[in-house]
């Protein structure tokens, strides 16, 4: 069992996520969500295209996450109905183990991109959440058409998914997910067990 690599998160999406029930948004709603974005993005292009080195890129990326996204919203959505079967205590250890390793999925990828930029494009509503589309510029690829899923729910604006050339961070690992603990006996555990052995290689191959 594999986490998403920080690519797939920023590059990929399922577009069913997003086909049901979408409208134009209200004019302040869909600005709000396009300001949120448009700033996330550029603090972290900026971040991305800077000199300094890969370390330094991720303890700058390391907070913006942190406050930008709702991990936690996040991991909750990509257990699913184990959610409630997890006891309180498989529960709080989920939710640290998930930060870790979507937290390292991404900065692992840091180093990967050079020289981005991106640019934003129309905004859809659909109950809480607006979906913002941007395209993203590499040199010498073909640009990358991405969704920013954003979310009100918490009282503020935070990411909950991005999806992109055919896959959602968070559908795709929620199926990943619930597949793997059904093939272990429908057991949090399992997955608690499986994550701390990639956490713990990740951190192997890290030294």
């Amino acid at each position: 069992m594999k986490f998403l690599p920080g690519r797939r998160f920023v590059l990929r999406s399922a577009s069913l996520f997003m086909a049901c029930s979408l409208f134009v948004a209200p004019a302040w709603a869909a600005q709000s969500a396009k300001d949120f974005v448009n700033s996330l993005g550029t603090q972290l292009v900026t971040i991305v295209n800077s000199p300094i080195s890969l370390p330094e890129k991720r303890e700058k990326v390391l907070p913006l996450l942190q406050k930008n996204v709702d991990i936690d919203a996040i991991a909750r959505y990509c257990l699913g109905r184990y959610w409630k079967v997890a006891t309180p205590e498989e529960q709080k250890e989920y939710l640290q183990l998930f930060h870790q390793t979507l937290v390292g999925a991404i900065t692992d990828k840091l180093g990967d991109y050079r020289g981005v930029s991106f640019s934003i494009g129309a905004v859809t509503s659909s109950g809480n959440e607006d979906s913002v589309e941007t395209t993203l510029v590499r040199p010498q690829q073909p640009p990358a058409k991405m969704q920013w899923i954003v979310s009100r729910a918490s009282g503020s604006e935070k990411v909950v998914d991005v999806i992109g050339e055919g896959a959602s961070l968070r559908m795709t690992q929620r199926q990943d997910y619930a597949s793997y603990i059904a093939r272990n006996g429908g057991k949090v555990s399992a997955l608690i067990s499986a994550l701390k052995r990639q956490i713990a290689n990740h951190s192997a191959a890290q030294q």
